[in-house]
């Protein structure tokens, strides 16, 4: 009798599994248990193909469930993430009269900022938003100038200027508005990009122009340029070519502290060679320079947020190079391009590195930081005229064929101008 109750019990919970499967017709199979086995077991070694097929659906149900689930909590973040980015984007560019655009920033141009490469529209926006207040900076130090110089002139000019940063901060919110309204792969930022950055290159060349006016006593060289960004729009163009040579030395001071690589102090290009002499520090490389795309590491270290006189000198006989820093020999070599004459009729660019003439910028190989004194001849200079430039000695050299002057370079993207004198204003 026992026996018995035990297969009518082992029917019973058969037909109720069977009842909660959906396949279609089914039949049932009665098979004897040992008295002595546990019914689970049982049932588990007698599963078919059935239970096999139900066990990988309810395993695909579930992977499914936790990947929906995945993709909901991602969403809930990308709209947390583009509704902080709104609000940070209207702090960034305040509003016209707003008193808060008015701090100087002056001091970013040796902030670490390699972690701020222009990657997308938000931290061009980002960009275009401190140059404005840049601008405004210097706009602030006019006005206080023409309260102690009673001038109509420098007045009108004032106010045409602040109208103008007025309408370049409206251009820039209405970006604002236009990102926010397109979707992606819809919208063409190139022609409204181009608008933005030449309205900003024209006003700070008017700025520029008006504060002459305060420095007609000022020497044309005692100034430095200002790079606060890394951007692949803000640099300087010497105006004149260089002649072909044979041997040069090129020195500038230089400030400071960003890491990893403080970019490209200068970049000089000619057609067919866009490297055809580079001097660069990016990634976690030293500082190099480049000739006819021939590499050679210099022993440089001047990412301390400290002004730095460095040069470097060469000569096409066997390729010798030789670098100094404050005054200083640091290192030599040979073998650089040897027998390879600098090319004329190329761009020089203080600040970008080209990867085409007189273009083709990359934000990550960017110059940040101060720079000044930039200055070449197409000779090697000796030991002693290389220390008397960082002493700033009165028997110091200017370059032959370029010659550090304001009249010399023209600056654009929003790189400014502060005055600077070596030896006074140093660290």
């Amino acid at each position: 009798m026992e026996g018995i109750s035990r297969k009518l019990f082992l029917l019973s919970f058969l037909l109720l599994e069977g009842a909660t499967q959906d396949f279609g017709q089914t039949q049932f199979i009665c098979t004897s248990v040992p008295k002595d086995m546990d019914l689970c077991t049982a049932t588990l070694q007698n599963s078919g193909p059935g239970d096999d097929l139900k066990t990988t659906v309810m395993q695909l149900r579930e992977t499914v469930l936790q990947q929906k689930e995945t993709i909901m909590n991602q969403k809930e973040t990308i709209r947390e993430l583009t509704s902080k980015l709104t609000r940070c984007e209207g702090q960034i560019l305040p509003e016209p009269g707003d008193s808060r655009a008015g701090g100087r920033r002056k001091e970013t141009g040796s902030k670490n900022t390699m972690g701020d490469v222009s990657r997308g529209p938000s931290d061009t926006l980002a960009q275009l938003g401190q140059t404005l207040q840049t601008l405004k900076q210097r706009l602030e130090n006019l006005e206080q100038f023409s309260r102690t110089n009673n001038s109509a002139q420098t007045n009108s000019l004032k106010d045409l200027l602040q109208n103008k940063i007025d309408d370049m901060e409206k251009q820039v919110l209405s970006r604002v508005n236009t990102l926010e309204e397109s979707k992606p792969g819809q919208r063409n930022e190139t022609d409204q990009r181009g608008r933005v950055e030449s309205t900003l290159t024209s006003l700070h060349h008017r700025i520029t122009d008006l504060e002459k006016g305060q420095k007609d006593n000022r020497p044309l060289d005692k100034f430095q340029l200002t790079f606060p960004l890394r951007t692949n729009y803000m640099f300087a163009k010497v105006k004149k070519s260089l002649p072909e040579m044979y041997a040069f030395t090129v020195c500038m001071w230089i400030k400071s502290n960003a890491s990893p690589g403080v970019g490209t102090p200068f970049s000089y290009a000619v057609p067919a060679q866009a490297n055809e002499l580079v001097l660069i520090e990016w990634g976690n490389n030293p500082m190099e320079i480049l000739i006819n795309d021939k590499v050679a590491k210099l022993p440089f270290l001047i990412n301390d947020g400290k002004w730095h006189h460095i040069c470097v000198t060469w000569t096409t006989r066997d390729g010798v190079w030789e670098a100094f820093q404050d005054g200083v020999m640091r290192g030599s070599g040979e073998n650089l391009a040897p027998y390879h004459p600098i090319k004329p009729h190329g761009v020089l660019v203080l600040g970008q590195e080209q990867d085409t003439l007189g273009g083709g910028f990359d934000a990550t190989q960017a110059f940040v930081g101060e720079l000044a004194n930039f200055n070449m001849w197409d000779k090697k200079l000796s030991a002693g005229d290389i220390y008397n430039l960082a002493t700033c000695s009165n028997k110091a050299q200017v370059g032959n064929v370029f010659s550090w002057s304001e009249t010399s370079i023209e600056i654009y993207g929003g790189a400014t101008k502060w005055t600077f004198e070596p030896c006074r204003q140093i660290n």
